[in-house]
């Protein structure tokens, strides 16, 4: 079964405050964004959000419903459409920041 990377998803995530104790019972919020395509979200999720891997995520694309682990897995397959930003560590893609040169930092001083 092949995925389609064009379809419409929606990604979610269960977002907790910094710091604070969730009481027994408690609700988290949770927080929520739709992409025009699943290689966008992926990408969002991926990319942009690497702490997805440890919050309760997953992605909803038409009746299928993805967890973090499977994000990670789409995001890595050979026919994921969108160009990565970087390569992928242990724990996920580098920073999308440029990073400076050692020349450039010394013209910088």
């Amino acid at each position: 079964m092949t995925f389609d990377y064009g379809l419409p998803a929606d990604l979610f995530m269960l977002k907790r405050k910094v710091g604070l104790k969730r009481k027994a019972g408690a609700r988290q919020r949770l927080g929520y964004r739709r992409f025009a395509t699943a290689a966008e979200a992926i990408r969002f999720a991926v990319e942009d959000f690497p702490a997805i891997r440890t919050l309760n995520a997953w992605l909803q694309v038409g009746d299928e419903r993805f967890d973090s682990e499977d994000i990670h897995r789409l995001y890595l397959k050979d026919d994921y459409p969108l160009r990565r930003r970087g390569p992928m560590s242990a724990s996920g893609p580098t920073s999308g920041r440029m990073r400076r040169s050692k020349a450039s930092k010394n013209k910088m001083a």
